[in-house]
């Protein structure tokens, strides 16, 4: 496993919305369903509790304003006080939050609060390992669209949590014009000239090439951004000598922890990681009640 070194990084705003209380909502129904019947059936709605999450491996703790929603969701009287920042590193055992409130919505939002933020923290952790990788580069890591469906928004928070960076939340967002694209429209120049056409000032126009020869065309075509798809390390280089600054570079394709660094090391601008989200894997936590 690559090491994650602590020092923290400053955890973006979080995207607090209508968008993700609907989530929480989805995700409690869920669970939930008619009604938690262990704790309604064990535990007395006047009874009071204080509990503990505990991060149990090494990892950036991401989520913890979305642990106070969810608890918040089931009742406002849970107050969530967290004892680790956000985006903070840790390679051992460690509290990053205390819960204090009415039991039963403790016990029962427990699991609901640990999914979100065993898999935030997850692609905060694989976030950070990457843009470990290309620190001194030019290059920046960047997500995609291949995210857990509905979870998209949190995902993308993670990400920057993690140091790492976004790319398009969604088709609505950015022109990105790729292989099948360009098949349909005739060309990479016909593509490249309506996505042009319809842009608004300053918006990016991106296009995926597999060689250097579609790369100069989508250069003389006026793209602002290139995919390089599936390019060798040799192949990238000989990309940015012939971009010559004309347009920005992204690499993608092919491309792991293993060989980030060297990818970032070609003088692209861009390199981009589904397995930031699609293979984050989680971070395992608990809650325990100790009051």
């Amino acid at each position: 496993m690559i090491a994650v070194s602590a020092p923290p990084i400053a955890a973006p705003s979080f995207p607090a919305s209508a968008e993700i209380d609907a989530i929480i909502r989805v995700a409690l129904a869920e669970d939930v369903g008619r009604g938690d019947i262990t704790t309604e059936a064990t535990v007395s709605p006047e009874t009071a509790a204080r509990a503990e999450i505990l991060q149990k491996g090494a990892g950036v703790v991401c989520g913890l304003p979305v642990v106070a929603a969810v608890f918040s969701a089931l009742d406002r009287r849970v107050r969530v006080t967290p004892t680790s920042a956000e985006g903070s590193f840790e390679a051992g055992r460690r509290a990053v939050a205390q819960i204090d409130g009415p039991a039963a919505a403790i016990l029962t939002g427990e699991r609901t609060a640990l999914n979100f933020l065993q898999r935030l923290s997850g692609v905060a952790t694989a976030s950070r390992r990457a843009a470990q990788l290309v620190a001194g580069t030019r290059a920046r890591v960047i997500d995609t669209r291949k995210t857990t469906p509905g979870l998209r928004v949190l995902e993308k928070y993670a990400v920057r949590v993690g140091g790492a960076s976004n790319h398009r939340a969604g088709l609505d967002d950015g022109f990105l014009i790729k292989e099948n694209h360009i098949r349909a429209a005739g060309g990479i120049t016909p593509a490249v000239y309506a996505a042009l056409h319809r842009a608004a000032p300053g918006q990016i126009v991106e296009v995926e090439v597999t060689s250097l020869e579609e790369l100069e065309e989508a250069l003389e075509a006026g793209a602002t951004l290139i995919l390089l798809d599936n390019f060798s390390t040799e192949q990238m280089r000989a990309a940015v000598a012939q971009a010559r600054g004309r347009a920005r570079l992204e690499a993608s394709g092919g491309i792991s922890l293993d060989n980030l660094a060297d990818v970032a090391r070609t003088g692209v601008d861009y390199v981009s990681l589904g397995a930031l989200t699609h293979s984050a894997g989680v971070l395992d936590f608990s809650l325990e009640v100790i009051a």
